[in-house]
């Protein structure tokens, strides 16, 4: 850095997953939040897609959003434990039009729970999307039992989005992006940050290093 005049940039990598039933806007969610762009065409996603989120955090933080985007009907399959592996963050879908696309919230959060944690053992932030609210509702999701719904699973909070009308999208992953980064100051060590760190070889990701461009 020429003189030393720059102000220390701090870079990160979150590994965030986003996961539900079959059908439930995950591709379009992730497609809008990233791209700007709705199709009603997706094809199912097959095993597991990601796409990356830069984000310009505040002048002195950039945040690298690594989305993974695993497929429904993987919900159980052997694989998951390696793709939810290292995530610090995560965003579990349902349709509201499709009330049984609801009621398998709770098993994914098990799962997702089950098989990752932060490095100080404590389940990773989730927040839960209640997608596609521009349409008709199947059940009425009203505020009281979501709230409490999400207290009980242990869900930071809940948005109802529409990835086709972009709704809540950029606010649903602001909040959980806040979250992961309140976890990530939280970290006595760097080294028990050092799993993370690894995930894109890149060693500017860690928090000691400096440097923006």
């Amino acid at each position: 850095m020429a003189g030393g005049s720059v102000t220390e940039c701090k870079e990160y990598l979150f590994k965030v997953l986003v996961i539900g039933e079959l059908g439930v806007g995950k591709t379009s969610i992730i497609k809008r939040y990233v791209h700007q762009l709705f199709s009603q065409h997706y094809r199912a996603t097959i095993g597991v897609d990601f796409a990356l989120k830069v984000l310009n955090w505040d002048n002195r933080t950039l945040v690298r959003l690594q989305l993974w985007d695993i497929a429904g009907q993987e919900r159980f399959g052997n694989m998951t434990r390696v793709y939810y592996k290292e995530a610090v963050g995560a965003f579990v879908v349902f349709d509201v039009t499709r009330s049984a696309t609801f009621e398998a919230v709770s098993k994914w959060k098990h799962d997702l729970d089950s098989k990752v944690k932060l490095a100080n053992g404590s389940t990773i932030p989730a927040v839960l999307l209640a997608n596609k609210c521009d349409q008709k509702k199947d059940a009425s999701n009203n505020s009281t039992l979501m709230d409490n719904f999400c207290k009980e699973t242990g869900f930071l909070g809940w948005f109802e989005t529409s990835a086709k009308e972009n709704i809540n999208v950029d606010e649903a992953a602001r909040f959980l992006v806040e979250n992961i980064l309140q976890n990530d100051k939280g970290l006595p060590y760097e080294e028990s940050n050092g799993d993370r760190i690894r995930l894109d070889q890149d060693p500017v990701a860690a928090e000691s290093k400096s440097g923006c461009c």
